[in-house]
């Protein structure tokens, strides 16, 4: 692949993130594709996009970016005043409280400290994509660690979770609260159900390439079925879908569970974080960026830094300000708001990213962004 492959346009003065795209995909090779988009104080600023297949408007399952868009739902019912942070779970739902979880708060539940990662049997590909059955089995589940003593990545379960708190309290899913507030006002290609109509524009993910020294990798971090993260990861049971797989399962992407089964383009993606810094106050983004669990995480068995509900991207990107909010998905897509520089970035990949979670290209992306942001703002001043 040749830096003539990459289409879209950049603003004057991004013209360097134009070249580290083109230089990532040159890297990358093959059947590399991919979509990047940033705004600026809500100016467009960088849409690019490259690859067999993938066009401006291409949508592809975005995993745990989902989590930004679920819990964004959650930021504004907090501002409201509907919900609590410091309220008991089992005080909007009852029977969470059993097995030992009824002092677990909202806050701690937010912020992948409630311990309660999966279910003991794991959950078949038609249970995960129904936040209801992952909630009516999480309830009578006992924690994996005493709640609120450590944390661990809910990864497949925390928009389920608090998906029920936002039902129980309002009647209506986060889904539908998503739709109306954020995604329809704002014109969104980001989807929490993928209209029937808007089918012909998705992209199948495609599975991990990894090489042999990859392969080894992997390999030597395996961890058995009942363990914490292979609970976490649904390994514990016989008959789980491949993580890679579970956005090109239909009822997935129809039901689209709050925690990983969003559909969207980079423009979506980026979009919602725009609208995230126009509908939250700085105070309400604020606590939801601050970090509230950080270190050694219990279920990916390495570091990580959440807020409340969101990811604290700073952590993995340094040149981003204090106080910049997002999620990465599994595929290797990453969206983020940070409110210091106004900056708004949406990245999506169609195949697997060799580990999971954020791709590695991010870090030379996200720098090229912001040093690109900087130089307008040094300019300006």
């Amino acid at each position: 692949m040749s830096s003539e492959h990459i289409q879209g346009t950049v603003a004057d003065g991004f013209e360097s993130v134009r070249e580290e795209f083109a230089a990532v995909a040159i890297d990358e090779g093959g059947d590399y594709a991919a979509q990047l988009v940033a705004h600026v104080g809500g100016e467009r600023v960088v849409d690019l996009w490259t690859g067999p297949e993938m066009t401006a408007d291409s949508l592809t399952g975005v995993f745990s970016s989902t989590k930004g868009a679920a819990h964004l739902v959650v930021a504004l019912l907090v501002q409201d005043g509907v919900l609590d942070l410091d309220q008991r779970v089992s005080h909007y739902w009852p029977e969470f409280g059993a097995a030992g979880k009824a002092a677990i708060t909202l806050r701690e539940l937010l912020a992948h400290r409630a311990g309660v990662v999966g279910a003991d049997e794991g959950f078949t590909a038609e249970e995960l994509a129904d936040d209801r059955v992952i909630a009516e089995r999480l309830a009578p589940q006992r924690p994996y660690w005493r709640p609120g003593t450590a944390f661990g990545y809910h990864a497949l379960v925390i928009g389920a979770l608090t998906g029920e708190v936002v039902r129980r309290v309002t009647g209506r899913s986060i889904q539908e609260h998503y739709e109306e507030r954020v995604r329809q006002p704002f014109g969104l290609d980001f989807h929490l159900g993928l209209p029937e109509e808007l089918e012909p524009r998705f992209l199948t993910t495609q599975p991990m390439l990894p090489t042999p020294e990859q392969l080894a990798e992997l390999a030597a971090g395996a961890t058995g079925a009942d363990s914490i993260t292979g609970i976490a990861f649904n390994r514990n049971h016989p008959k789980a879908p491949e993580l890679w797989d579970l956005p090109n399962i239909k009822v997935v992407r129809q039901l689209s569970p709050a925690s990983v089964g969003g559909v969207a383009s980079a423009r979506g993606l980026a979009g919602m974080y725009v609208a995230a810094l126009e509908l939250l106050t700085p105070d309400t983004a604020a606590e939801f960026a601050q970090v509230h669990s950080v270190g050694e995480d219990l279920a990916t068995r390495n570091r990580n830094a959440f807020g409340l509900g969101f990811a604290v991207v700073s952590d993995d990107y340094p040149v981003l300000g204090q106080g910049a909010f997002g999620h990465s998905g599994a595929a290797g897509s990453q969206a983020f708001a940070d409110p210091r520089s106004g900056l708004a970035y949406g990245y999506n990949r169609r195949r697997f990213a060799f580990p999971g979670g954020a791709a590695p290209e991010n870090a030379r992306l996200v720098r090229a962004v912001h040093g690109a942001v900087t130089a307008r703002r040094s300019t300006k001043d």
